[in-house]
């Protein structure tokens, strides 16, 4: 009879961690987030307000898109939340001594960004794995990169890349250019520390590899089956760099692009 209520008792454990897990997922396959536990936390921390400006993915530039899933995720488009071959590298890279890197996808960090805590204990990451494959579950590839587009912190107090573009640029996020773009996907992995309007030399090089993966990948072509195809339809073939970074910039196809 004991042992009855325990299994009773886990089953109802269970389910209840079943429904408040999934219920948001469900939720927020349509509803924007009006938060998410980074702004939530930072919030509580810094006492200030924060700029979050929600668009949908028909309102940001492809090229920003481009640039974070060619610098963040390049395997995007593919995989099922998890780079087990990043993950794998990362791993061997640690045990021979050098520094432990990121392997997050897109998804894992939407689904660390917008439900969890910050930290590395191996409940997180457990819960984190979790609602990774719940996104990968329950929502679209274009939802997934629509969130993350919205909800990534790309300075202090500042979260999206309307907000950043408006901020650093003095441009809605319709009207990035590939640089501009590159250059905002450059600080992700520190926005709090690199800067966006004063680039260090490091971001520079950073924006610039990242514009040669962009270019590499083929254009915003590569996000052919993600991007909604009144956005691609609209995206010049081709771009003239503003600064002479690029020549060229071949965005749907490269195949249409005049390389001369």
């Amino acid at each position: 009879m004991h042992m009855m209520r325990i299994r009773r008792w886990l089953l109802w454990v269970a389910l209840a961690f079943l429904l408040v897990s999934v219920t948001p997922v469900i939720l927020l396959r349509w509803l924007p987030p009006v938060s998410s536990a980074v702004m939530l936390e930072r919030r509580l921390t810094e006492r200030a307000s924060q700029d979050y400006q929600w668009l949908p993915i028909e309102q940001i530039s492809p090229y920003i898109a481009l640039a974070v899933v060619a610098s963040e995720d390049q395997k995007f488009p593919t995989h099922y939340g998890f780079d087990f071959v990043a993950i794998k590298e990362a791993v061997v890279e640690r045990q021979d001594g050098a520094r432990l890197r990121g392997a997050s996808t897109l998804t894992q960090q939407v689904a660390k960004n917008l439900f969890l805590w910050q930290g590395h204990s191996f409940i997180r990451k457990g819960l984190e794995a979790w609602m990774t494959v719940l996104l990968e579950l329950f929502w679209p590839k274009q939802r997934i990169l629509e969130v993350y587009l919205n909800i990534a912190e790309t300075g202090n107090r500042t979260f999206g890349m309307q907000a950043a573009s408006l901020r650093y640029f003095s441009v809605p996020a319709n009207a990035l250019t590939p640089e501009q773009a590159a250059l905002l996907a450059a600080i992700l992995p520190n926005p709090r520390k690199m800067k966006a309007d004063r680039p260090s030399e490091y971001v520079l090089g950073r924006r610039d590899s990242i514009l040669q993966l962009m270019c590499d990948l083929g254009g915003v072509h590569y996000l052919h089956d993600i991007l909604p195809d009144t956005l691609l339809a609209t995206t010049p073939l081709v771009c003239s760099s503003s600064d002479g970074l690029l020549k060229k910039f071949c965005i749907p196809c490269p195949n249409r692009c005049s390389h001369g």
